[in-house]
């Protein structure tokens, strides 16, 4: 219906509250969206408001400092009311000494960025819509102001991070994306010195696009080499090359930077989400592991070639056809062949009762990523001696 020059145009409530944080959100500083927060979250009636963060390790939320915000003690992922909105990604509402203390999580294309938490005298339908709405807008102020300022960065940070980590952290997509179609998440122990590990994804149209890696060696060496197999990797898939294209072209790239007695184990993959047809190469990588109605279904063994770097053959080209809900699980070899001290490696038969187990619980491949990375590190006494990443994939259909 086409209204008039007559219409009512003004502002209501919510429309003001929502204003008031998008009105010069494009200059406005980094360190000042907590007390933006604070004031907004103050004009719906709000008290004790906080914005918590993820640390790198994927143990705590951490309160954003600012002013008008409440501090406080950093809160446990695993034993929070915040930690639970945190990980199912769902609102969580609780009865406080003044209130309800409402947490949102703050998400930003399906990854989590952290949670938003306020207390009200009460909680009603208007005041749930406003909330979820302020929370998507603050979580997409997090994600475009970080790249200006390490304020975020040193929130996160729980100790002290190696300039080996510091470069692989800096090339990662989100760790996380949740979409209608397919689901990505991906966790990297250990979290403050991880050097040679690496993944990536990207999601062009239909097509799901994903690598893991494991550069050889430790330190500033393994994040180097890291460096430019990710590069090459990015530069050709965004050619459009196929995926035997893009063996080669990672080959040469390590190849030619680095000399012939040094290599990165690689798989990639693609996934199309309309179809569930998944195609993928492996270049000296463990094989990843399909799970299906919630339990491991098969290794996905496949032929493989020569690591990126040593000029391997043609890589041959496996498929596979997903079902609704399949999730595949993509690890590197840190995660199995880690010794408890005096003791056998882990091996690949603990890591599949481990994803058995946690696959009961039905929760998200993002939390279910987690918890397992989190059991995985448990389960060898807290060692962690070389990279161990695992990144997961589940087509939704």
């Amino acid at each position: 219906m086409r209204h008039g020059r007559g219409s009512d145009r003004s502002e209501s409530f919510g429309e003001a509250l929502l204003g008031a944080v998008l009105d010069g959100a494009h200059e406005l500083p980094p360190h000042l969206i907590g007390p933006l927060v604070a004031d907004v979250l103050g004009r719906l009636g709000g008290r004790r408001p906080q914005v918590l963060l993820q640390d790198y390790g994927q143990l705590l939320l951490v309160p954003l400092p600012g002013e008008g915000l409440t501090d406080g003690e950093p809160q446990v992922i695993d034993d929070s009311a915040a930690g639970r909105c945190f990980l199912d990604a769902v609102p969580v509402e609780l009865p406080d000494n003044d209130g309800v203390r409402v947490h949102l999580p703050l998400l930003d294309g399906g990854d989590q960025v952290g949670v938003m938490a306020v207390t009200l005298h009460s909680v009603d339908d208007h005041d749930r819509r406003l909330l979820f709405r302020i929370s998507g807008l603050v979580a997409d102020l997090l994600v475009t102001k970080h790249g200006y300022s390490d304020l975020f960065f040193g929130v996160r940070r729980r100790e002290p991070m190696s300039v080996a980590a510091e470069i692989q952290w800096s090339l990662l997509p989100p760790l996380a994306m949740i979409m209608p179609r397919v689901a990505v998440a991906g966790v990297l122990e250990p979290a403050y010195d991880v050097a040679g590990d690496s993944f990536d994804y990207a999601l062009n149209g239909d097509v799901l696009h994903v690598a893991m890696i494991d550069a050889m060696g430790h330190g500033l060496d393994a994040a180097t080499m890291a460096t430019v197999a990710i590069g090459a990797y990015r530069h050709a898939r965004r050619l459009g090359t196929g995926l035997s294209g893009i063996y080669d072209f990672m080959d040469r790239a390590v190849a030619k930077q680095f000399g012939p007695e040094h290599f990165v184990t690689a798989q990639m993959m693609q996934l199309d989400t309309a179809t569930g047809q998944v195609q993928w190469v492996n270049a000296g990588h463990p094989p990843p592991i399909l799970v299906r109605d919630h339990r491991v279904a098969q290794r996905m063994i496949a032929p493989t070639t020569l690591p990126v770097g040593l000029g391997g053959s043609e890589p041959r080209i496996s498929r596979l056809g997903l079902e609704r809900g399949d999730r595949v699980l993509c690890f590197t070899d840190g995660l199995v062949e880690e010794h408890k001290t005096g003791g056998a490696e882990f091996g690949e038969e603990q890591l599949i009762d481990c994803v058995n187990q946690l696959e009961r619980t039905g929760r998200g491949v993002r939390a279910v990523t987690r918890c397992l990375s989190h059991t995985l590190k448990r389960a060898r006494g807290g060692h962690t001696t070389d990279d161990a990443t695992l990144l997961m994939v589940e087509w939704r259909g």
